[in-house]
């Protein structure tokens, strides 16, 4: 059963953990299932996303930026996601769509027409099936992904991180104001060890993913 499932939220919010753990249950689960992110997922959409997240572009026009990120997206879905779900796989993405709403609209002020738009244009109809938004306040965020950063020796992906902490408090009002318009988003408290999150995450998707089980 193909099936797409993208994760979204501030920086530091714990998306790849959360994605590496419900991968993990539903292989276990019998579920053949892909692992992606955005940026990037392919050689040619790494590519970008190296010159996105380099601390040292913090000149990159807002602009050049959202193009950016939609040319990434594009390649990517075409080498990538779509192949995947055409063959019946479940795909579970680190950001998607939903991110450049935020950030680039809510964040950076972008006119969302316009991402909507370049949006549609990148992903050509391939929309996810289910959203999972981690929710935390931004102060928590932003500690933890600086300091992971340091941790992993992540600095070089780290120009978000250099942004201010009211530009991610429009980030995460802006991710909660889709979830407030978008049904397949489900918001979970971020907030906690991970494995209460990972918890949280799959009781809330069971009914979604497994209906056969819980008629």
């Amino acid at each position: 059963m193909n099936f797409f499932i993208t994760f979204e939220g501030i920086e530091g919010c714990g998306k790849t953990t959360q994605l590496r753990l419900l991968t993990q249950q539903l292989r276990l689960l019998g579920r053949d299932v892909v692992t992606t992110r955005e940026p990037g997922g392919c050689p040619i959409a790494d590519a970008i996303r190296n010159i996105l997240l380099d601390p040292g572009n913090h000149n990159l026009a807002a602009r050049a930026e959202l193009l950016l990120y939609a040319a990434a997206r594009a390649q990517h879905i075409d080498e990538v996601i779509r192949p995947a779900l055409r063959d019946g796989k479940m795909v579970l993405c680190d950001r998607f769509t939903d991110a450049t709403i935020a950030y680039q609209g809510y964040g950076r002020g972008l006119d969302r027409e316009l991402i909507a738009s370049l949006n549609a244009l990148a992903s050509s109809g391939t929309m996810p099936d289910l959203t999972i938004l981690l929710d935390m306040p931004a102060e928590e965020g932003l500690q933890r992904a600086r300091s992971r950063n340091t941790t992993q020796t992540l600095e070089h992906e780290g120009r978000f991180e250099q942004e201010s902490l009211e530009f991610h408090r429009r980030v995460r009002q802006g991710y909660l104001d889709l979830a407030q318009r978008e049904k397949r988003i489900l918001v979970i408290d971020a907030m906690g060890p991970p494995e209460s999150v990972s918890e949280r995450i799959f009781k809330a998707l069971e009914p979604k993913l497994f209906t056969e089980r819980c008629s």
